[in-house]
């Protein structure tokens, strides 16, 4: 992995993203840590053009989105019109929302739009991801979701969440092996056990998770973006992103 190829992912960073002035001030302070690139998710109303002009003002990329869920499923035409206006090639859909899990049917429908809407954005050169948490390990049929949902769902590629996919009960490293050829996107999440034992998120290389060996495995499976994301930070979002990527230059990038 290559410094190059780490992101931040800006949802991390929400709180601070409301405003075109603070996604400028926010990307700024983002690409001085040393970030060249961000998924872009979670931030308040802007123009495609306006956030391209800012990014491009910073040295920033825009390696991926996350689109809402409706109009991924709906509408896939906008979310290929959204990506081409911000020079990007990949999104993720980022939460199954209503769906419920318990329902073969309702399973199958959002497994058919996946592909319905991954075939779209392929036939426009682009790829649409799945971003998991751990609801999609629960089992049906005696098979996971989220295997059904990468087994029926072939044009469909994976941003698999370490984090999530711990909670899920699942091994990070095991899935990066299983997304062999379809692993664009990775969220590196760090998992922690806090002083009241309770499972939570922290810092890349401050919780348990063994990122040499993910990112080795996703490396193998053709990854091209490493997106460090923490869904909740104990202050400043960009502190704690600053963080996990002093730790993740320092020890796993090449040198």
């Amino acid at each position: 992995m290559k410094v190059t190829q780490l992101a931040a992912q800006l949802y991390t960073c929400r709180d601070i993203l409301k405003t075109p002035a603070e996604i400028a001030t926010t990307l700024r302070r983002l690409r001085a840590v040393g970030y060249q690139a961000v998924q872009v998710s979670g931030m308040g109303p802007i123009a495609e053009d306006e956030l391209l002009r800012i990014l491009d003002g910073e040295g920033l990329v825009c390696c991926a989105t996350h689109e809402p869920g409706d109009k991924i499923l709906n509408d896939p035409q906008a979310v290929v019109e959204r990506l081409q206006k911000l020079r990007c090639g990949y999104t993720a859909f980022p939460h199954p929302g209503a769906v419920d899990f318990g329902n073969p049917d309702s399973v199958h429908t959002l497994i058919a739009g996946l592909e319905k809407s991954a075939t779209h954005l392929a036939n426009h050169g682009m790829v649409l991801c799945y971003h998991n948490h751990h609801n999609e390990f629960r089992k049906l049929d005696g098979r996971t979701i989220l295997e059904k949902i990468y087994a029926a769902a072939p044009h469909l590629q994976g941003e698999p969440d370490t984090f999530w996919v711990q909670y899920g009960g699942a091994d990070p490293v095991d899935w990066c092996e299983r997304l062999h050829g379809r692993l664009p996107l990775i969220h590196l999440k760090d998992f922690f056990v806090n002083h009241e034992n309770h499972s939570t998120f922290c810092e890349v290389g401050a919780g348990n998770l063994n990122f040499p060996r993910i990112i080795e495995a996703a490396e193998k499976s053709g990854c091209q973006w490493f997106i460090v994301e923490q869904d909740t930070t104990p202050g400043d979002p960009v502190d704690s992103l600053a963080q996990s990527f002093r730790y993740l230059a320092e020890t796993i990038c090449e040198k």
